[in-house]
């Protein structure tokens, strides 16, 4: 590990089946001081019944910060984007405080819950001078009773979470940076699947589907009548190499995923604006030749790499780069330095 008197932040990225941490030290340039990931078969409704599984998320949370060597205890967070509402919306420019009120009155028109029930915060994300001087808004709302949940596991833990943000921004944050490009960022995780539109490098747009990588290992399981242990080792093994016939099982799930791409790609179209490229995340990007599976939208298409925004031992090297994929979000939340 490294050892700085400069801060350190933790960032912890608790997923629907992994929990992942990423401790980074602010100084001259950010270092990854240590990482950690870990199974997790617990996962917060928003229910008033959570206790069990705040009680048990919690105990596997404090074990990956002790394993992991972690030291900080101030922490930024990532809540599921299955638990979050987001939206993009326009707004006349205005002074602050007028500007408070008419978020919240527009708010109503997207979040699906009172408002009396939900934490709403928002970011000016651009402001476009060329359409009646208008400012692009990012809406997040999340429910007040799963804020409270998921801050209940982080006192039992130990933590003290500084602030809470969409996973689509620590994704921004750890790919791509402060650079102004026009990219697509999809996150296929185990249990579902991102989809983030970035427009000169800020959030425009976040869907999410019901699909991942575990996905496509029931597909195979199902398709090759094996267990799902074998049917994962065969996934990692040939993915949607076209020397092997479990491409055609796979290719349903992944299809799914292309399309959605494929009409984000039209909202660029239409605006005759040039997309720069597609960047693949998650643990479900690790299938061999996925690059090439996305290769006929005709955009360039690349794995995301986390670790080019950090500095790190070179000795861990191998074994990081392993883990890359699955880190960008816990990456991206502990270089949040505001």
């Amino acid at each position: 590990m490294f050892f700085s008197k400069n801060k350190s932040i933790l960032g912890v990225d608790i997923g629907t089946v992994n929990i992942k941490v990423a401790q980074i030290t602010h100084g001259e340039k950010a270092v990854l001081d240590t990482y950690g990931l870990v199974n997790t078969h617990y996962q917060l409704t928003g229910g008033k019944n959570d206790s069990f599984a705040i009680q048990e998320m919690a105990g596997v949370l404090k074990a990956l910060i002790q394993k992991s060597g972690a030291t900080a205890k101030n922490c930024v967070i990532s809540f599921p984007n299955s638990a979050v509402f987001t939206s993009v919306i326009q707004l006349p420019k205005m002074d602050e405080n007028e500007l408070a009120s008419a978020v919240a009155f527009e708010a109503k028109k997207y979040v699906p819950l009172a408002l009396s029930d939900i934490d709403l915060s928002w970011t000016v994300i651009g402001n476009n001078a060329g359409l009646n001087n208008t400012l692009k808004i990012l809406l997040t709302a999340v429910p007040k009773q799963i804020t409270r949940n998921y801050m209940e596991v982080f006192s039992l833990a130990g933590l003290n979470p500084e602030v809470g943000e969409i996973e689509a921004l620590a994704l921004i944050r750890s790919l791509i940076g402060s650079v102004p490009i026009n990219c697509v960022i999809i996150d296929i995780g185990a249990k579902s699947t991102g989809l983030n539109l970035i427009e000169n490098g800020f959030l425009r747009l976040s869907r999410n589907l019901s699909i991942g990588g575990d996905t496509i290992t029931d597909k195979i399981a199902q398709s090759l009548n094996i267990s799902v242990f074998r049917a994962e080792q065969f996934k990692k093994d040939f993915g949607v190499s076209n020397s092997t016939f479990i491409p055609e099982t796979i290719k349903p799930v992944l299809n799914i995923i292309k399309n959605e791409a494929r009409q984000l790609l039209t909202i660029y179209a239409s605006q005759n604006a040039q997309l720069e490229k597609i960047l693949l995340v998650g643990g479900g990007s690790n299938l061999p030749g996925i690059v090439d599976f996305f290769a006929d939208l005709k955009v360039k298409v690349e794995l995301g790499d986390p670790l080019k925004s950090v500095a790190y031992r070179q000795d861990l090297a191998p074994i990081l780069k392993r883990y890359a994929l699955s880190l960008p979000i816990a990456i991206g939340l502990a270089l949040r330095n505001e």
